[in-house]
């Protein structure tokens, strides 16, 4: 019969999380995961089947992370420009945060692990895809209450937005300037033009795109 666990499994993704994302999936081996969740192999086997079964419940937790933070920072700020400005600069303190910048797990693991793994493929491909809803959803709201251009497409802003973060993401990673990574935020959301006539918030009409 098998033992029972004796450990927080949560804690334990969490922990594996940070590892992971600071040295990437090949770089940590499994000696680093049984010292840094102080488990030995059998129980780290038993909860999660393999390193590679924990590597996917740290992304998961990692990506769960992320969503919530996007959420939160779109509901923020008394326009479009100031909850957009919170969300994509909350993703670069992320990524620059700590003793050294470890930049976007999903972006390092796409970085890593593409094209080969079907799986991680599929992951960011559904990532991208809920970040891309979140934000067409409040550019389409900015549109009606008059923040933005009605002739801008909330579909092509949204899929630009998305890929601008992206690179912001793998440059925050090699160069950690957080005043030149907002000076380039700044510029990207230049293309939104000038408010048309509402101040009114955008958060009522959020969803979540977990």
């Amino acid at each position: 019969m098998a033992g029972t666990r004796q450990f927080d499994t949560d804690a334990a993704v969490d922990k594996a999380m940070n590892l992971f994302w600071e040295r990437g999936y090949e770089a940590t081996s499994l000696q680093d995961i049984t010292k840094a969740l102080g488990l030995g192999r059998g129980s780290i086997y038993q909860a999660f089947g393999s390193k590679e079964g924990l590597y996917r419940a740290a992304l998961a937790q990692y990506l769960n992370l992320m969503a919530a933070e996007l959420v939160t920072a779109l509901e923020q700020g008394p326009d479009l420009r100031s909850a957009l400005k919170n969300a994509l600069l909350g993703r670069l303190d992320a990524a620059i945060g700590g003793p050294l910048p470890r930049g976007c797990m999903l972006v390092n693991a796409a970085c890593e692990r593409l094209p080969h793994d079907a799986t991680t493929r599929q992951t960011v491909t559904d990532v991208m895809a809920a970040n891309r809803t979140a934000l067409e959803t409040a550019l389409t709201r900015a549109v009606d209450l008059g923040q933005i251009n009605p002739s801008f497409d909330p579909s092509s802003l949204a899929e630009f937005l998305v890929s601008c973060l992206s690179g912001l993401l793998v440059t925050a990673k090699v160069q950690p300037d957080r005043a030149a990574l907002t000076r380039t935020v700044d510029i990207a959301l230049s293309v939104l033009g000038q408010p048309q006539h509402s101040s009114a918030t955008l958060g009522p009409q959020l969803q979540d795109p977990s």
